[in-house]
């Protein structure tokens, strides 16, 4: 006989609680969904979550105490937290903690502890609206806003007390996306504009002799829309753009992508023809498109490590860095470290004579070498001379227990995959509309996993 289908929903275990605190601990929202668990899980939760096991330690994004499943996650200091007694499927957790901090974002605009403490009544509503009896109901923050209406409290980045002048009336600060969602119609949210951003990060493995052993480019094509009328938008890509393709016999200017997808609400009928991608954008910060590049490309930063044995006691490692970016580029904010044996007593680093903004740290705990430069343009070269000292005479198997050394970076106005946004058409909603909204575009690239083997 034919036996009723069980509905989806069964399937999916219950959240028993929700609840954000302060990186001191303090409980900033707190929402039981169905009342099986006592309030004091969130002292519990904290206490582990700093001293895991008994240990000066953090815990693992998901561990149980007594029969207690916590699962969280960090943002800007604040602790997203679940609670459940449950078998609660755990990556299905982690993805809806991820989209909470993002409908938070969207509706408060930045997200700090001041934030949200200044809108706890709107980020109340939107849980009771997220999920129901402890089951999810969604997190699309279009999909939220017709159900929401209550007006986010607008924080104000404290100015500073001198202001720089504006030398180019064509660029905005980067915090100019930090508007919360209710203002896209309103008059009081300032002007059309809208928001595209580039952002690739790279993962590189270098052998010991600085050769690439394998590269990858993970870009993403990122909106934030402040459009009045939700009209619709046409966004066109490079015209030799492959997907797919082979990587034997490309030519000049052709940008080869591995493989990509797109949000769902793009429309793909001109895609194919011309790389134009239309759309009505969501409400919210939302992802158009990602792509995966492992053909080759321009490797912004070089890394070159030499290795020497001066005496039984004693090693000298030296790392040399090369910016292989165009001239008028630089990296910001780079870190460089890698991790020596446990037998060393001591270490000492030598930067070049005159270097600035660049700093050297050994963390004994660790036994990490840290090499910060706050920036560096392209076609630079920079070298960090690193002595280690010994407590015990090494062996020839000390060169096994250095390395391998990591790298951090962001570079702005650049991507090595070259795909540019050729333009972004925004169509009329009514015959004979003349306005002109700002079109904002911005290039990042950052370091993914950026590792070279000594």
């Amino acid at each position: 006989g034919r036996h009723l289908a069980t509905p989806l929903w069964c399937f999916v275990m219950a959240v028993s609680q929700l609840f954000l605190l302060s990186p001191r601990g303090d409980s900033i929202i707190h929402r039981d969904y169905r009342g099986e668990l006592e309030r004091s899980t969130t002292e519990i939760f904290f206490k582990n979550v700093k001293f895991y096991q008994g240990k000066h330690q953090e815990a693992p994004p998901i561990f149980n105490i007594d029969g207690v499943n916590y699962m969280y996650v960090k943002k800007n200091g604040i602790f997203f937290v679940l609670t459940s007694i449950s078998n609660l499927s755990p990556s299905l957790a982690m993805e809806f903690l991820i989209r909470i901090t993002k409908v938070f974002k969207d509706y408060c605009g930045i997200f700090s502890e001041e934030s949200i403490r200044s809108n706890f009544i709107l980020l109340y509503e939107l849980l009771d609206e997220i999920m129901d009896n402890g089951y999810i109901q969604g997190t699309s923050s279009d999909t939220l806003k017709a159900y929401v209406f209550n007006e986010p409290v607008v924080i104000e980045k404290k100015k500073m007390k001198f202001q720089l002048p504006k030398f180019n009336p064509k660029t905005t600060s980067s915090d100019a996306t930090n508007k919360p969602i209710s203002f896209r119609d309103s008059k009081q949210g300032g002007k059309d504009e809208i928001f595209v951003d580039i952002f690739e990060r790279i993962s590189i493995t270098f052998n010991s002799n600085g050769n690439v052993l394998h590269s990858s480019i993970d870009g993403t094509i990122q909106m934030k829309s402040y459009l009045s009328g939700n009209p619709e938008l046409k966004l066109a890509l490079n015209e030799e753009l492959t997907i797919g393709g082979t990587k034997s016999g490309s030519s000049y200017g052709v940008v080869e992508i591995d493989d990509c997808n797109f949000h769902e609400c793009v429309n793909l009928d001109e895609f194919d023809s011309q790389r134009i991608i239309s759309f009505h954008p969501p409400d919210g910060e939302f992802v158009v498109m990602n792509y995966r590049i492992t053909s080759d490309f321009r490797i912004p930063f070089r890394i070159f490590p030499f290795f020497e044995l001066s005496s039984p006691y004693k090693v000298e490692v030296i790392i040399k860095i090369r910016a292989d970016i165009p001239e008028n580029n630089g990296g910001t904010n780079l870190l460089i470290q890698f991790p020596v044996p446990k037998a060393t007593s001591s270490v000492s680093s030598l930067t070049p004579i005159g270097a600035q903004g660049q700093s050297t740290e050994y963390d004994s705990k660790k036994k990490v070498v840290m090499w910060r430069i706050k920036k560096m343009m392209g076609g630079k070269e920079f070298t960090l001379r690193s002595k280690i000292v010994l407590t015990k005479a090494h062996k020839a198997t000390v060169r096994k227990e250095i390395g391998p050394v990591s790298m951090q970076f962001e570079v702005p106005l650049y991507n090595p995959s070259n795909l540019q946004v050729r333009y972004l058409r925004i169509m009329p909603t009514a015959p004979g509309q003349t306005t002109n909204p700002y079109r904002w575009v911005r290039y990042v690239t950052k370091s993914q996993s950026y590792v070279c083997r000594l």
